[in-house]
């Protein structure tokens, strides 16, 4: 393990992610415009693994988060742009990084889950059932696309904001447990294909919720098992690619239904490690592929969960630092 320490370009993957930042005008930067609240969590989360959080200026970047809230409470990806579920729960994690909820008004914030919804819900002239529609699914934005990953990311949210009680939890779960398919997995609606990313977004839901007596641990765990291909590294469905992105989607749900021991942790490992720029920082989707700040983000996390040594612990279902979300709920 201590020759895979070494191997291990902390300081390049921290100066890379520091890097992307400064770099407004490159094409990594300016495709990534419109999520650049989830691309701040990205970085910023793998920067307090690594241990070099302090590399950034807290109070520039919550002036900026903030910044791209709008009045009805919900968060766009960047300045100028509108509001998503998903760019909300970005920007309720960079703002737990830094230990900075407090600046968020928690009524405003969890009313938007509602109060967004009313226009869409206006317009089309459907039943006002705020965001979580009657069947317990969400709604990602005002336009109605369902997803379980809205599912996952309004529990997540709330739950970090402690107002889950402005939502139907148990709704919330029988939506999930309905989109569970034979092989044990879960997909993005009712019979959709069981898919690594979507059974992590499922699965940590439940988890959030202590719902996970609804999941068959030994089915979904060989599914998932089965996800690793010779080179060690994970994919995300049968017949395809590996991908560092992965190492978090699959290990994160084998940690919660523990069944992590099904894998070969010691190739997963050095997967990992081959997908990194040793010269310049940053890790790619596979072996000498271009490096990106989501694929540094899910090397690392997935490398956390593997436990190696000199990496913060992160927690598989809150995707956030163990001790940031100690301190959320205990206060430690």
């Amino acid at each position: 393990m201590e020759d895979l320490v070494r191997e291990l370009a902390v300081d390049k993957h921290a100066r890379y992610i520091v890097s992307v930042e400064k770099r407004k005008d490159d094409f990594e930067s300016v495709v990534m415009e419109h999520l650049r609240m989830n691309g701040a969590y990205w970085g910023l989360t793998t920067l307090d693994i690594l241990g070099k959080l302090d590399m950034v200026d807290p109070d520039e970047v919550i002036t900026w988060v903030m910044s791209c809230q709008h009045e009805s409470g919900g968060f766009a990806g960047n300045i100028g742009h509108d509001p998503h579920i998903l760019y909300t729960l970005s920007a309720v994690q960079v703002l737990a990084l830094f230990d900075k909820l407090d600046v968020l008004d928690t009524d405003k914030v969890s009313n938007w889950y509602n109060t967004f919804h009313i226009m869409f819900c206006l317009i089309y002239k459907v039943d006002v059932a705020g965001l979580q529609n009657e069947d317990g699914s969400f709604s990602g934005d005002m336009w109605g696309e369902i997803d379980t990953r809205f599912s996952y990311i309004a529990i997540n949210s709330l739950s970090l904001l402690h107002r889950l009680d402005k939502i139907n939890v148990e709704k919330a779960v029988k939506y999930i447990v309905s989109c569970k398919n034979v092989d044990g997995g879960f997909g993005c609606t009712p019979g959709a294909e069981s898919h690594a990313g979507q059974i992590f977004c499922c699965i940590a839901a439940l988890a959030i919720t202590g719902s996970l007596h609804h999941v068959d641990k030994d089915l979904l765990g060989w599914w998932l098992c089965e996800r690793q291909v010779k080179s060690g590294g994970l994919n995300g469905r049968p017949e395809k690619l590996p991908d560092v992105c992965y190492s978090w989607w699959v290990l994160s749900s084998l940690i919660m239904i523990d069944r992590v021991h099904w894998i070969d942790k010691k190739k997963l490992i050095k997967f990992i490690l081959d997908c990194q720029d040793k010269e310049n920082g940053g890790i790619s989707d596979r072996p000498d592929d271009a490096v990106d700040v989501f694929h540094t983000y899910f090397g690392v996390a997935g490398l956390s969960l593997l436990e190696f040594p000199g990496l913060k612990p992160i927690d598989p279902a809150y995707a956030l630092p163990v001790d940031v979300v100690n301190r959320i709920f205990f206060g430690g």
